[in-house]
């Protein structure tokens, strides 16, 4: 019995998934935990920030699927555990919210289970007040909400848990608010700039939420787990183990099944639905193009005659954070239909996009390069036309004509005929259709543009249909 009661101890000391299912045990009596995939990789995700292969983590997660007992109560338990003298700053959008979930990881700290299988976590009397607590070796964890004070404080690892209400979702001030914060207060907390650690764990809100602003760096580890999957993924699990998660899957079907999910879609809106459960907030401005109207192919098409290949470039000369981004789409256009191969998005300086252009147009043997005559686009034509390198289509310069939504909305009948054509999976899929779906009200629109610029061009250039011998 000791020696049964020794591995199982083993066990909650080393693997964070069994951990946490003793903590739910704990915090939650008498409530069952129906385990998913999804807490295994969650679980996995947070143990390479353990491990310090990951610094900056988001997770993105519908609500209801234990994220905050996961990352505030569970998984701050089980570093102290591990690492007493370890400091957390622990944020939520209230300071109730934050002080329940600092009650309840101080609840698992305090139990006989915890302090035999951690003995050296041991909470200090000298400070132990529910929102500030200490160890004895001088760790802790200090909860504040978005907004609070954190003079004199700092963390080793900062956990942001739901930093903004969804009521605020749509307020321009609240979203800043949160964003300034975290931007001149919060991150001069991190008290080692370069290991220490962030995670943020949330449902999206909104397209300018913390979230959106964040991913815009590139610099994220992110995790996003949509309600119903959208595209084909691949989710790491644990060591050697995958998720293979096929279009339309819902995240927890035990739990909640297709068909209630969809009753949520209509009792919430779609709008509430796509931001707080496929954690891809579409813009109050509404769309133009609707996600029924796109079609999927499963293997690219195979080269017919009379097919071409087109390269569509919207282009931007900067590359800082908040600068547009440089978009190039390839695509196999045959007759009415337009089979898109692959799209490119980065921010560039002009010698990479120059590089870049002349690498792409060989890569996939393009024969026709449309290029928007527009800011550096224009001046790429003209090194383009003197250069002529081998390999690559002489420009056709293209002039803009009427506004971004103007041209867009030009082409929508098209894309509502099915002529438009998307791979079913593909790493930039999910990017390319969030901006379109969401256009005219999302941050970017480049994709927007070089779509509308390539549907433009091959409209003008489809086959017509020679007319019948008149009858009468």
């Amino acid at each position: 019995m000791i020696e049964r009661q020794a591995f199982l101890d083993a066990i909650l000391r080393t693997e964070f998934a069994f951990f946490l299912r003793k903590v739910f045990a704990t915090v939650s009596p008498g409530d069952d935990l129906h385990w998913n995939w999804h807490l295994d990789a969650f679980a996995w995700q947070l143990d390479q920030v353990r491990a310090g292969e990951i610094t900056r983590l988001i997770v993105t997660i519908p609500p209801r699927h234990l994220k905050s007992i996961t990352i505030s109560v569970a998984w701050v338990a089980f570093m102290l555990g591990h690492r007493p003298d370890q400091r957390f700053v622990c944020v939520s959008y209230s300071q109730e919210l934050a002080q329940k979930h600092a009650r309840d990881c101080r609840a698992v700290m305090d139990s006989d289970w915890y302090r035999r299988i951690f003995p050296a976590a041991v909470l200090s009397r000298k400070r132990s007040a529910e929102h500030d607590f200490e160890t004895t070796a001088r760790g802790g964890r200090f909860s504040t909400s978005v907004g609070g004070t954190l003079t004199g404080r700092g963390g080793d690892i900062i956990v942001i848990d739901d930093p903004m209400k969804p009521d605020d979702a749509m307020s321009e001030t609240a979203r800043k608010s949160v964003l300034d914060w975290y931007s001149n207060t919060l991150l001069s907390r991190l008290n080692d700039k370069t290991r220490g650690a962030i995670v943020i764990v949330m449902q999206r809100l909104h397209e300018d939420d913390l979230v959106g602003h964040l991913l815009e760096t590139g610099n994220w580890e992110h995790l996003c787990l949509p309600a119903i999957a959208e595209v084909a993924e691949e989710i790491p699990i644990g060591v050697g183990r995958i998720k293979r998660r096929g279009i339309g899957e819902a995240l927890h079907p035990d739990r909640e099944p297709l068909a209630l999910l969809e009753e949520t879609r209509r009792t919430v809106g779609s709008m509430v639905f796509s931001a707080q459960y496929q954690q891809a907030p579409v813009p109050a401005g509404g769309n133009l193009v609707e996600r029924r109207w796109l079609q999927h192919y499963a293997t690219p098409p195979e080269r017919q005659p009379g097919d071409q290949i087109v390269q569509s470039w919207d282009t931007a000369s900067k590359d800082g954070v908040m600068n547009d981004w440089s978009v190039c789409i390839t695509a196999q256009v045959r007759k009415r239909e337009v089979f898109v191969l692959h799209v490119f998005r980065d921010r560039l300086t002009f010698p990479a996009l120059r590089k870049k252009v002349t690498s792409l147009a060989r890569q996939y043997n393009a024969r026709v390069l449309l290029i928007e005559d527009a800011a550096s686009g224009a001046q790429l034509i003209q090194q383009l036309r003197v250069d002529q390198p081998t390999g690559v289509p002489g420009p056709i310069a293209r002039k803009p004509a009427g506004d971004k939504l103007t041209r867009m909305a030009a082409q929508t009948s098209r894309i509502e005929a099915g002529e438009l054509i998307l791979p079913e999976d593909a790493a930039w899929l999910a990017a390319f259709m969030h901006e379109i779906l969401g256009f005219p009200g999302g941050r970017h629109d480049d994709q927007v543009d070089a779509l509308s610029q390539l549907l433009a061009w091959t409209w003008k250039r489809r086959p017509r249909v020679a007319a019948g011998p008149s009858v009468g």
